[in-house]
């Protein structure tokens, strides 16, 4: 739930950056829309400040201080590294950040034209994260396992989106999911995974990505989590040249992968319907990523289920 309680302004964030920070004051500040778990200004050209506002926010924003330092030297996309600590006071009682901006167009705002281009930059960068993470890299409580540990979640996303919501087949996804589920488990060490790769995660220039944004659900867990990029970023055709530029990935992984895509193009969706419907948390861009997405998962050969 959003934490209705602070108003956070323009004048509230200048008095922050005076208090704690006033180096940095005299920078013109303006509001980034969007923003789920945190609040985001834009602070001059270069920087960017990160207001949390849901009630786990704080310690997701600690997570990202903690470890994007570690993680932004070998990735080959600019990342919102952090700049600076703001720590709780009486005018706002919770830690912030001031971290690098990424600059770009948010995919949910915006369509990758270089699809190869960008099959690449997104193998690439993933390839470089996904390293065998250290065992005290955080985990996550709600993703990261396999497929089956999240039936009900996917159940969840079909059963809500409105009668309409999608064209496809309901057959056609259960047919994903259910492979996804009689797929072998991850056999791997845990690697470093960003978690949350979504059209509103990754920025856009030039017709390609031009960065990836929002890490606070990093974890360590089967990359398979972070391949169902390759329907749900990437343009229809260009998740077999990912694969093949990513190199790492088994048919057991591509199928969990494909899986998990058709579960987050589910959950765009229902994002997308509450939006339009006005309600709190709806994302209304998101509805036509996620039927994108969603149109690709269905349409692809990469990880299809298997013939009975």
């Amino acid at each position: 739930m959003t934490d209705s309680e602070i108003e956070i302004t323009a004048e509230l964030v200048h008095d922050l950056l005076k208090d704690q920070h006033p180096d940095l004051a005299g920078l013109p500040i303006s509001e980034v829309v969007g923003g789920w778990g945190n609040q985001m200004w834009r602070l001059g050209d270069e920087l960017a400040v990160r207001m949390p506002r849901m009630e786990g926010a704080p310690e997701l924003l600690r997570k990202e201080c903690r470890w994007l330092p570690v993680l932004a030297p070998r990735l080959p996309l600019p990342v919102p590294t952090p700049v600076r600590i703001g720590e709780p006071s009486a005018r706002f009682p919770k830690p912030w950040s001031i971290m690098k901006w990424v600059h770009g167009e948010p995919l949910d705002y915006t369509s990758i034209s270089r699809g190869d281009h960008a099959a690449d930059t997104l193998a690439g960068f993933l390839r470089a994260l996904h390293v065998e993470a250290p065992a005290e890299a955080p985990a996550s409580s709600d993703r990261g396992g396999h497929p089956k540990e999240c039936t009900g979640g996917f159940e969840h996303f079909l059963q809500a989106i409105a009668p309409g919501g999608f064209a496809a087949d309901v057959r056609a996804v259960r047919s994903v999911w259910d492979d996804a589920v009689a797929a072998p488990e991850w056999e791997g060490p845990p690697v470093w995974l960003h978690g949350d790769l979504h059209p509103a995660n990754v920025v856009v220039s030039d017709g390609t990505l031009s960065g990836v944004i929002d890490f606070d659900s990093m974890f360590a867990g089967d990359p398979a989590w972070d391949l169902a990029a390759a329907w749900v970023l990437l343009p229809a055709g260009a998740g077999s040249r990912f694969f093949d530029v990513y190199a790492h990935a088994d048919e057991a992984t591509i199928r969990r992968a494909r899986g998990l895509a058709a579960m987050k193009s589910l959950f765009l969706i229902l994002m997308g319907q509450n939006g339009e419907r006005g309600l709190p948390g709806g994302k209304p861009t998101w509805g036509p990523a996620g039927r994108a997405a969603l149109d690709h998962v269905l349409t692809s050969n990469l990880g299809s289920p298997s013939p009975a």
